[in-house]
């Protein structure tokens, strides 16, 4: 079976009308394969790429997209298409609105989360929305944010979607005025991970209960409650040695499988060793599940929700309020796992955030 699919596969590459695409500058091969309608590995294959670094000014081709002489290649893009410049403040770390300050960072990576800083006596009263979400692949695209603080210095928490390369627009609203912003997005350049995962361990992504689980998951990434942190954020692991999969590292499960980007950091470590919560917060989600093994989600408030999976044990109930460092659980290699690991994903509104860029802060960045 597993061979009559490669030979149709093959034969579909093949045969399909492919157009041409010149790589831009900050394209990615999941930006490309998501602009067009279809996938990394497609692309790979119909192209004979060994990794994911492209270059600029590569010539791909495009399964599904017609070809066409009349036309450059170097216009030929399904991308969508920008704000016009002159809707766009210039790139810049500090801007002005009505008397407050807005402070956002020079430059981002995809998968990063950060904050958009308020400063003056109206700062509270500020709107933030980010309208390049619109078209991507996030939840929710384009909220309308309301700034988190006291005492005139407020902030908004962002994130850069994985596979996101343009810029982040954003948007503050006070007091009938707009100011609009961007701030320029780099990649991670990571090469493909390819796992290759026995039928034992791969077999539960095609568990009954897996839509079920991540229809629980998804609900709590809608939770929209208070900020309840107000220490920086710790480790999940007392000693947390070197990671076995960094965050962002586009994968495959199986041989010829589809790529897909890890949500989180893995943190090898014996079966048994305990899980800390990284922050204070409510337990949403205890158990264990097909796909994330012994899994606990915590919800911080502010849109934000850590996730520890493949536990062996769990030592908290849905509902428990939990503080920074209170044990979760223990260590093991449930759900989709070839070894004792700790999966973590630090999420903001639902969207996967790299760990490390919270370890030690309040605030990301």
């Amino acid at each position: 079976m597993k061979d009559r699919a490669a030979v149709l596969l093959a034969f579909s590459l093949l045969f399909s009308v492919a157009g041409a695409y010149t790589v831009r500058k900050g394209d990615t091969l999941y930006s490309i394969a998501r602009a067009n309608n279809t996938s990394v590995n497609s692309i790979i294959r119909l192209n004979n790429l060994k990794g994911t670094t492209l270059e600029i000014g590569q010539e791909l081709r495009i399964p599904g997209v017609a070809p066409t002489s009349s036309t450059p290649a170097t216009s030929k893009t399904a991308l969508p298409a920008p704000l016009p410049a002159e809707q766009l403040t210039p790139t810049a770390p500090t801007s002005s609105i009505a008397g407050v300050t807005v402070r956002v960072p020079q430059s981002l990576r995809m998968g990063e989360a950060f904050v958009v800083q308020l400063s003056g006596a109206r700062a509270g009263q500020a709107t933030v929305r980010f309208p390049s979400e619109v078209g991507e692949d996030v939840r929710m695209p384009n909220e309308v944010l309301k700034p988190i603080g006291a005492a005139g210095e407020y902030m908004v928490l962002g994130r850069v979607v994985l596979g996101k390369t343009t810029p982040v627009v954003y948007e503050v609203t006070l007091g009938g005025e707009l100011i609009r912003g961007r701030i320029p997005v780099v990649g991670l350049d990571q090469p493909i991970q390819h796992l290759n995962l026995p039928q034992r361990v791969s077999g539960v992504l095609q568990d009954p209960g897996k839509a079920a689980e991540d229809a629980a998951v998804d609900k709590a990434y809608t939770l929209r409650t208070p900020q309840v942190w107000t220490r920086p954020f710790a480790p999940a692991l007392a000693k947390a040695k070197a990671t076995s999969s960094s965050f962002g590292q586009p994968r495959t499960y199986v041989p010829g499988g589809e790529v897909a980007y890890h949500f989180g950091t893995d943190y090898p470590a014996p079966v048994g060793t305990p899980v800390l919560a990284v922050n204070d917060g409510k337990v949403i989600l205890a158990g264990k599940y097909p796909v994330r093994g012994g899994l606990v989600l915590i919800d911080h408030g502010a849109g934000v929700t850590s996730l520890y999976f493949h536990q062996s044990k769990i030592a908290v109930k849905p509902g428990q309020v939990v503080k920074r460092g209170q044990k979760l659980g223990e260590v093991g290699t449930t759900g989709l796992s070839a070894g004792p690991h700790l999966h973590l994903e630090m999420r903001v509104r639902g969207e996967g955030t790299n760990p490390a860029n919270w370890v030690d802060r309040l605030w990301p960045r």
